[in-house]
């Protein structure tokens, strides 16, 4: 059994599927590709996907992650390309490699997103987010499935930062644009969390929804603050493998007796 692993995109009207939509749609696309998926066991089997970590409906990503268990060896970057083909345009397979290393998931500890806010002076959202940032907690609200939750939406947040972005639209509206990198911790925080703390320790409330996209997610380097490509160990553990016999290959042969 070969296992690969794939980064995909949800851009432009296609952050509005719902994970849900997104795995019949792939499915769809596992079966024009003539992939050759391994099933599960039992009554109603089902081809093996294992999906991470999956964006909140209604925001983009550049970085979503899931992997595929196949019964027959294939290249992983010929068979990203079958897949892109064969799924709507917006939800993209931009990268694929196959898995030499365990624990995909557990290299998924942060993400960093863009917030887009249309209507928001710059100065605003940097008043806000020093506000934020100066903050030992932030509390706020969400609704859960057994009513309503109240939690540290700061403790979650490595870094917050705002800057101006070009005039939006036709009406020279202005408009900030927050990055923040966030641990995946329990509860999560969300980037709407963030926006929820901005309202409540600066009353900052953007007039229109904000326009939020992952833009990567992978293991948090506390040295760095950075967040590092989850699927390097597997490039990684696959140039090894390819080293080792070349270097054999290339080895000079040992000398016979005299």
């Amino acid at each position: 059994m070969q296992r690969i692993r794939l980064r995909y995109t949800k851009r432009g009207r296609l952050r509005f599927t719902s994970h849900r939509d997104f795995q019949r749609a792939f499915e769809r696309a596992l079966r024009r590709a003539d992939v050759p998926m391994a099933y599960s066991a039992g009554f109603t089997p089902h081809p093996k996907v294992s999906y991470a970590n999956a964006a909140p409906t209604g925001t983009g990503s550049e970085a979503e992650y899931l992997e595929i268990a196949l019964t027959a060896s294939r290249d992983p970057e010929t068979l990203r390309v079958l897949l892109d083909e064969s799924l709507p345009a917006g939800l993209d397979i931009v990268d694929a490699v196959e898995a030499h290393t365990s624990g995909l998931a557990d290299r998924l500890t942060a993400s960093v997103w863009e917030l887009r806010l249309t209507g928001v002076d710059p100065a605003d959202a940097e008043r806000a987010v020093e506000a934020f940032n100066g903050a030992e907690s932030v509390e706020v609200q969400r609704m859960a499935k057994n009513g309503v939750r109240t939690f540290d939406a700061r403790s979650a947040v490595a870094s917050l930062q705002a800057y101006g972005a070009p005039a939006d639209g036709p009406t020279d509206q202005p408009c900030a644009i927050l990055r923040l990198v966030v641990r995946h911790v329990t509860p999560a925080v969300r980037p709407d969390d963030v926006l929820s703390g901005l309202r409540a320790v600066a009353d900052l409330a953007p007039p229109v929804p904000a326009a939020v996209t992952r833009l990567a997610q992978g293991l948090f380097d506390e040295e760095t603050g950075t967040v590092t490509d989850p699927l390097a160990p597997d490039r990684e553990a696959a140039t090894a493998r390819t080293a080792v016999p070349a270097a054999a290959a290339t080895a000079p042969a040992p000398e016979g007796p005299a």
